[in-house]
């Protein structure tokens, strides 16, 4: 399980020293620890610090091998992963202007060259990646992210074809309907790449949960 991330932004007793969100929405102690080969660095943008709706500290807190970091730029992946780490053999979860017809047939994930065209490999370069990171933020956020850590660029790009929307539902407006939360993201890329749908299942399900929470507690007027 990871450790508390950032606690000097987070020290505050209404805020869970993990997933940052009020003992109302807090669903830590009911989580199970997910052992994960393939890592989990998630760079959120400083002001997508969502303390309500919010679920990549919480999906780098179900993680064994996750990382999460607060910032605008690190010097390298290294850097930001506070390990050694070579962005050629990491993939960088990016959606940008592909399209569901982009995809190669029969794949719900896939890997794209610079110019959005599937590689023609997807096996070999999927095979071979040992880290995933997503940037967590708005569209413009995730933007900013990219621009300013230029060692992204040499990290593979990966996008997901969800079957399913994401659970926010009316909750959260999404600018695509294919979008999915950090934490739905994170579950469905892990579970392919691992070969393990039961990280998905488990990820999807405790954020269903951490929703289900915040609908309860806003329904009361208590958010």
């Amino acid at each position: 399980m990871t450790e508390p991330i950032n606690s000097a932004d987070t020290s505050a007793p209404s805020e869970c020293a993990y997933c940052g969100k009020p003992p109302i929405l807090c669903i830590c102690d009911e989580v199970t620890a997910i052992e994960n080969r393939i890592a989990l660095l998630v760079l959120q943008h400083p002001q997508e610090q969502d303390k309500t709706l919010g679920s990549a500290r919480l999906a780098a807190h179900m993680l064994t091998n996750a990382a999460f970091k607060i910032g605008l730029s690190w010097p390298s992946l290294a850097k930001a992963a506070g390990a050694p780490a070579d962005p050629k053999r990491w993939a960088i979860l990016h959606l940008g202007s592909i399209q569901a017809s982009d995809f190669p047939a029969g794949r719900d994930i896939a890997v794209f060259d610079a110019n959005g065209k599937a590689v023609a490999d997807q096996a070999a370069a999927l095979a071979d990646i040992e880290g995933v990171m997503i940037f967590d933020g708005t569209w413009s956020q995730a933007k900013t992210l990219w621009w300013r850590n230029a060692w992204v660029l040499k990290a593979k790009r990966i996008a997901l074809k969800p079957a399913a929307p994401s659970l926010y539902g009316n909750l959260r407006k999404e600018p695509r309907k294919e979008g999915l939360s950090s934490m739905e993201a994170a579950g469905m890329v892990l579970a392919r790449l691992e070969g393990r749908p039961e990280i998905e299942t488990s990820l999807r399900q405790t954020f269903g949960e951490m929703l289900a929470r915040y609908r309860a507690a806003k329904k009361a007027g208590l958010v």
